[in-house]
């Protein structure tokens, strides 16, 4: 099985996923961001909602957030599973049992609000919101930032 024998540079993968808004945009006239493939996934499982953020929404333009979507998850998984020498675990020990699962579905929700509540995911923000020169985008992605260190270095050691 071919793998690579460490991971790639943090700054070649920064480099890369720079690149992926610029050519998204020129070969396929598409922003880059994820978070309106699940807007696109509810519109296509709930098409008669009585949310017009589901029902109106065009599922036939949107279908490539969709595509998208998978191709990360599938590139994630050949990565992972095909790549590496020691392929990771889905999830750490500590998430295993019903307390991770409640903090999984936690964390799953207030990330859903927030990006929601923002216009936006992280990647939408801090890579083509800030690569448009859009200053709320710019403020997001500081308050993403402040926010991941206040959990990281304050809640998280009374909460876990």
């Amino acid at each position: 099985m071919p793998s690579l024998p460490v991971p790639w540079p943090w700054w070649l993968s920064g480099i890369l996923i720079g690149l992926t808004v610029p050519l998204l945009f020129v070969l396929a006239g598409r922003a880059f961001g994820i978070s309106t493939s699940f807007q696109q996934i509810g519109a296509m499982c709930c098409p008669r909602s009585r949310f017009d953020y589901l029902r109106n929404h065009d599922r036939r333009q949107g279908m490539w957030t969709v595509v998208f979507a998978a191709g990360i998850v599938t590139g994630g998984f050949i990565g992972a599973k095909l790549l590496s020498a020691e392929p990771p675990s889905l999830l750490p020990d500590a998430f295993h049992g019903i307390g991770g699962a409640v903090r999984l579905l936690t964390g799953g929700f207030l990330i859903g609000f927030g990006t929601r509540y923002a216009g936006g995911c992280t990647s939408g923000h801090s890579i083509t919101g800030i690569s448009h020169l859009n200053v709320p985008s710019l403020i997001a992605t500081l308050c993403f930032f402040a926010g991941g260190l206040a959990v990281t270095w304050g809640a998280a050691r009374f909460l876990f």
